[in-house]
């Protein structure tokens, strides 16, 4: 999804090189993977992760999800291969997905892969025009409920025409599964972002406090000086940020504008109030996946989602009714605001 406006805003100052055993390090690894980019910085007293280790994960993820790589497992589902056994990355996805897709009142729902496809955001990169009638035809299709896990770990489809596009949380999903690959092998301060998702670990030893990201202003001329709305600490906590600002489809006869995010229930991309949505949870997965599911859901209803989910924390940035900018921080989110 991604029109993530997180940046890093610590400085990449190498501690220097001792070469004695046990002084501690820093190390940076930055790359491309999923269509975008990634950097992980870890403190260690020795070089115990490679770029060779981290891409080799980011391909056995890709070879589960990816719907840009033909061969992968959920090419092959959607493709009607119901004889592919999925493996535990893929179960994770879909079961953490599930729990949002219930949560958010079916508002978060990775079977809008068809409906990404139609609008242009999908790997097939085309923009039909459907009638109401066509539309509804296609909506059958839709709806997480429809998709369930069988005993030998093959999937079942209601519908064959279904199709699963995790995107929404899967680089959320790649950042956990990074950071538990960074704790297996004994360290403890670290901070890793894979196409703007991020989370961090302990604490940034090259300057001896937490870790510090800031916000993009969702606003700012693109092409002009990047501006900063908050900066906020970060321990041991995903964040994402999902927003509406920049990833536009524009209709070349009709020259009608689609967002992104797309509405489940109506098949349509979503014109709502919501900038953006910065969201903080235990994991970056579930920040992934909720800061779509906001982007959907009305922004009261987001606000009553959150006064019942304490462990969650997050900053929205929306328009009123007399479309001026506002925004909306949750107690627990102002704590950890740097003034």
């Amino acid at each position: 999804m991604k029109t993530i406006g997180i940046i890093f805003t610590i400085c990449l100052l190498f501690v220097g090189c001792n070469e004695e055993k046990n002084e501690v390090q820093e190390y940076v690894i930055n790359g491309r993977a999923q269509g975008s980019t990634y950097a992980v910085k870890y403190f260690s007293t020795d070089n115990v992760v490679t770029k060779e280790s981290l891409d080799s994960i980011f391909q056995v993820i890709d070879e589960s999800m990816s719907t840009y790589l033909p061969t992968s497992m959920i090419s092959r589902l959607n493709e009607g291969d119901n004889s592919v056994v999925v493996d535990d990355h893929f179960i994770k996805v879909l079961n953490a997905s599930k729990v949002i897709f219930r949560e958010s009142d079916s508002l978060f729902d990775p079977t809008v892969g068809i409906l990404m496809d139609i609008y242009g955001f999908g790997p097939k990169k085309q923009t039909l025009r459907l009638n109401q009638e066509q539309l509804d035809s296609v909506l059958q299709y839709v709806g997480l409920q429809k998709i369930a896990v069988n005993e030998d770990s093959t999937i079942a489809k209601m519908y064959p025409e279904s199709y699963l596009d995790f995107n929404s949380i899967a680089q959320g999903y790649s950042v956990d599964v990074l950071i538990d690959f960074l704790k297996s092998k004994g360290v403890q301060n670290a901070i890793v972002e894979v196409g703007g998702e991020l989370a961090a670990i302990g604490v940034n030893e090259a300057k001896q406090k937490e870790w510090i990201v800031g916000i993009d202003d969702p606003l700012q001329d693109p092409n002009g000086e990047r501006t900063l709305i908050a900066k906020i600490k970060l321990k041991n906590l995903g964040m994402a940020t999902s927003g509406n600002y920049r990833k536009v489809k524009i209709d070349s006869i009709t020259g009608e504008k689609y967002v992104h995010t797309m509405n489940p229930k109506t098949g349509k991309p979503q014109k709502g109030k919501l900038l953006s949505a910065t969201i903080l949870a235990p994991t970056t997965m579930r920040a992934d996946g909720l800061a779509t599911a906001f982007m959907v859901m009305d922004v009261e209803k987001s606000i009553e989602f959150l006064a019942s989910h304490q462990d969650i924390y997050a900053y929205f940035i929306y328009m009123d009714e007399a479309n001026e900018e506002q925004f909306y921080q949750t107690e627990n989110f102002k704590k950890l605001v740097v003034e």
